[in-house]
């Protein structure tokens, strides 16, 4: 069976309308593309002009451009072809950092008329980096008293990639006296540890070496290594032990300075110097941990110092040490898990990225006069923000996409009557008690010749002298 379209404008007009919608729609923020990090210059993402249903000979016409907030030209368009391909070296892990996920949202403006489009690029992970120790070289201070099944603390390596490329396994050198053993808990942070399987010798082996192996899941795999010196040492034959291995507090992001977190107790049965002990952070310590907390050695106290950011981190990961005092010192270690919790101190963000100005009088309802984004740096309801317009008339907000918004034109214009609007964006956020920022948009009005002359009366008697 065949069809066959009849021809004319009309057909011509609803073939036309169809495509402006499908436009419309690709505007909404349903075109993704994706593109794999390192990317090299002029790798295609995707044919965007076409996608968002727009002709190749009306890019340049109607200003077609692309902006990426905050993101430079990783991304750019030909306007030849409309193919939307990598322009410059985009690093996942400089713009997402450990992120599950990884976009970059284009905004595609054109005008005449005024159109906006929103479009994501997902960047996916490459295992680009190898897992990575603190340290070359570990140094383990062991007295030959400790029992067998005594754990010692390993700093894991870190891998800057993320999914599989980042999911590592260790493996030590075969030998009679260690193992290795990996837990991981709720809050998806792991812990490392030498176990020590067989009762040490001092006298028959003073010094263990060991060589421990970080290997990613990326195909390629990467590795990464660390070389654990293990001294045996013979004296104090009870080492400080804390009540619990890992501890969880909750601490608001507000909290002064000297407020107290944590006070750790650890105790150990030897006498004399041999059962004091001191507290400190177990080396290395991160900058974040020493920027934010601080521990007095005798009481074993944790407090706050410095100001505390949610925004900048959430989970702070503190390694504590207790050693005796003992002519051969032994350790006891546990790891304080800080959860920040979020408060409402981050106002929010206003931003006009185009105005379409000045309107003509006898622009068309919905006519889109610019276009407003919204932004909050805060988390949950203390980040959720809703957006508002004064005077209500004759203008609107219309949401388009997430936190962006429309100004369009409600109901008719008359530059006679008012030749100015002068408007305000406000944004308030959800927290208690919430925070608003506003913004001022200035709109004109430009005059079109749609009033005719008129004179003072619509009849006038002249006398003239016939000579």
């Amino acid at each position: 069976m065949q069809f066959s379209w009849p021809e004319g404008p009309g057909i011509r007009c609803l073939l036309l309308s169809l495509l402006l919608l499908s436009a419309w729609e690709a505007g909404s923020g349903q075109v993704r593309y994706s593109v794999p990090e390192e990317a090299k210059h002029g790798t295609f993402v995707g044919r965007i002009a076409q996608d968002l249903g727009l002709e190749l000979a009306d890019l340049v016409p109607r200003l077609f451009r692309v902006a990426s907030k905050g993101r430079g030209d990783l991304l750019e368009v030909n306007l030849q072809n409309g193919i939307l391909f990598v322009n410059s070296r985009i690093d996942r892990e400089e713009l997402c950092g450990r992120s599950a996920e990884c976009s970059l949202h284009l905004e595609v403006i054109v005008e005449r008329p005024l159109q906006v489009f929103h479009v994501e690029v997902e960047v996916k992970d490459i295992n680009d980096n190898p897992p990575v120790f603190p340290e070359s070289e570990k140094r383990i201070i062991i007295a030959e008293s400790r029992p067998p099944e005594t754990r010692f603390p390993l700093d894991g390596a870190s891998d800057a990639d993320t999914g599989v490329n980042s999911a590592l396994t260790y493996r030590l050198d075969p030998n009679d006296y260690f193992a290795l053993d990996t837990q991981s808990n709720r809050e998806q942070t792991s812990s490392l540890s030498l176990v020590l399987r067989k009762s040490l010798d001092r006298e028959e082996v003073q010094e263990h070496s060991l060589l421990l192996t970080a290997s990613d899941g990326g195909k390629p795999q990467l590795t990464g290594t660390v070389q654990l010196r293990i001294t045996v040492l013979d004296v104090n034959d009870n080492a400080p032990e804390f009540e619990q291995f890992i501890y969880k507090v909750r601490l608001l992001e507000n909290a002064v300075n000297g407020t107290l977190v944590i006070k750790l107790n650890a105790t150990d049965p030897d006498d004399g110097a041999n059962g004091d002990i001191i507290y400190s952070f177990r080396r290395p310590v991160s900058p974040a941990v020493l920027h934010a907390f601080f521990i007095n050695p005798e009481k074993g106290e944790i407090r706050t110092k410095g100001k505390l950011d949610f925004e900048e981190t959430k989970l702070y990961e503190i390694s504590v040490e207790a050693v005796d005092k003992g002519n051969i010192p032994t350790a006891g270690h546990c790891t304080v898990l800080v959860e920040m919790l979020d408060i409402n101190d981050n106002v929010p963000e206003i931003t006009i990225t185009s105005l379409s100005l000045p309107v003509r009088e006898d622009a068309q309802v919905g006519t889109v006069i610019a276009l407003i984004s919204v932004s909050d740096r805060d988390s949950g309801v203390n980040g959720q923000v809703t957006c508002s317009l004064s005077p209500h008339v004759p203008f609107k907000l219309v949401s388009t996409f997430k936190n962006y918004y429309s100004l369009v034109l409600d109901s008719a214009l008359d530059r006679e009557s008012v030749s100015n609007y002068a408007l305000v964006v406000t944004a308030r956020d959800q927290g208690s008690p919430p925070l608003w920022a506003t913004a001022s948009v200035s709109v004109e009005v430009a005059d079109v010749n749609d009033n005719a002359p008129a004179f003072a009366q619509p009849e006038y008697t002249v006398f003239v002298r016939e000579n």
